[in-house]
């Protein structure tokens, strides 16, 4: 069965529009509950900072209540968060009201089984299957109750801190930390602070509408120019719902997702607590798995999603993986991506080796990359275009052993995205435009 709402995390789309109405939240509530709780027990509720989380937390209480399940509201966290303390508190599964790194217009719902982990492909079909009936709303003596937990924060903030090496701490470190005016704008300054860092926060004032808005991991040029301005040694960037990361060194530069996975894989080899092959995307660089080669550290490529990631980890016995956008696992801190828990990973390696960010990455190359998004009415398979393949086997061609194609559906927005790798800049550009304007054509 193909899923309907379900895409690569979660259901998300544009509020006011189906399936992001307060009706469809309450309708999904009820399903959601008959499947993760089917005799009752509790779910765990969080959200980011969007305007609209106000209306979708409503709407799933009601749901989870009417059906049974008890629930406790934690307010806005960073997803991971919620993934975490589902676990810790014993609850029966946990919600996210997010939209992640989009903007505030947008807004989504995801789940997380009672271990902290997301939900299997044929769990949420199951879940589909129950939004053709009527949300359930049982008698009186069955209903749950609903409770606010806003304090029980700290109980994740003190797991973060927690998962840096014993003994080490962040003192003599000046970080720039933006929030993206998102879930994380409370815990993630705490944490750093408590570790003993100077920071200076941006991006740690939400109003309901700025999230994400020329800030955090998707638009991190003022803290590129804030880390310089202030002569910090390196910058924090997360997204709206705090499971991606960026970071800035000491330079102003960016550094993705890749070269962070890369500091922290070749920091866990040296000291002997890396096990099985580090886990990237299709869309990871090729100077990630060259890098990694060289240091005798074997690498795989998974399909885009964080989920799909976490799934090659287990199926090879891996403990780190990740996106060039940011979303890591280090599957031996913690179940899901942490955009804090990862950086606290990358600052331990900086204390203990006292080289800056700039140098511990500068040791992988990192290939020309271009993306173009081609937007698309409706989802489709670029593999069933036989225009669009011939186009990219004459690209694969011309590019050789020396670069990649990759073609695919965005699983949260109406993209086709269309990457191109390769050692010539220009090249790469040249081929990614051509095949841009073949995938119009297409569809």
């Amino acid at each position: 069965m193909a899923r309907k709402y379900f895409g690569t995390d979660g259901v998300r789309g544009r509020v006011g529009e189906h399936p992001m109405t307060v009706e469809f939240a309450l309708q999904l509530a009820s399903a959601a509950a008959r499947v993760l709780a089917p005799d009752g027990g509790r779910a765990l509720v969080g959200k980011d900072t969007r305007l609209s989380g106000y209306m979708f937390e409503a709407a799933l209480e009601a749901g989870f209540v009417a059906a049974g399940v008890d629930v406790s509201l934690i307010g806005p966290l960073p997803t991971p968060g919620i993934a975490y303390l589902t676990q810790k508190f014993g609850c029966s599964f946990g919600v996210v009201i997010s939209a992640s790194h989009n903007l505030y217009e947008d807004n989504g719902i995801k789940f997380f089984d009672a271990s902290g982990s997301k939900l299997s492909d044929e769990t949420e079909e199951r879940i589909e299957q129950l939004l053709e009936g009527p949300p359930l709303t049982r008698e009186s003596i069955a209903l749950g109750r609903a409770v606010r937990v806003d304090k029980s924060r700290t109980v994740y903030q003190d797991f973060c801190a927690s998962t840096m090496p014993p003994g080490t701490d962040l003192s003599g470190l000046k970080i720039v930390i933006d929030c993206a005016h998102g879930a994380a704008y409370k815990v993630a300054p705490r944490v750093l602070t408590d570790l003993g860092a100077e920071i200076i926060p941006i991006g740690c004032s939400p109003n309901g509408r700025n999230i994400n808005l020329r800030c955090g991991s998707m638009a991190p040029e003022l803290l590129q120019l804030t880390v310089s301005g202030v002569g910090a040694d390196v910058g924090i960037a997360l997204d709206g719902d705090g499971d991606r990361l960026v970071m800035v060194d000491h330079l102003g530069r960016l550094v993705d997702g890749d070269r962070l996975l890369y500091v922290i894989a070749r920091d866990r080899k040296a000291r002997g607590e890396l096990t099985g092959p580090v886990v990237g995307t299709v869309m990871s660089n090729l100077g990630l798995e060259q890098a990694l080669r060289r240091e005798g550290i074997d690498f795989k490529r998974a399909a885009v999603g964080d989920r799909y990631v976490l799934a090659m980890l287990r199926e090879h016995g891996g403990v780190l993986g990740g996106e060039t956008s940011g979303h890591l696992l280090c599957l031996d801190r913690t179940t899901t991506g942490d955009g804090l828990v990862s950086a606290l990973q990358v600052l331990a390696v900086m204390k203990r080796t006292g080289r800056s960010l700039a140098e511990l990455a500068a040791s992988m190359p990192r290939y020309p990359q271009v993306m173009v998004n081609v937007k698309v009415k409706e989802r489709i398979d670029p593999r069933q275009s036989p225009a669009i393949q011939a186009a990219v086997r004459k690209a694969e061609g011309a590019l050789g052993e020396a670069g990649r194609v990759v073609l695919r559906a965005s699983g949260t927005e109406p993209l086709i995205r269309v990457m191109v790798e390769g050692e010539d800049e220009a090249a790469v550009t040249r081929h990614a435009n051509e095949l841009a304007d073949v995938v119009r054509g297409a569809v």
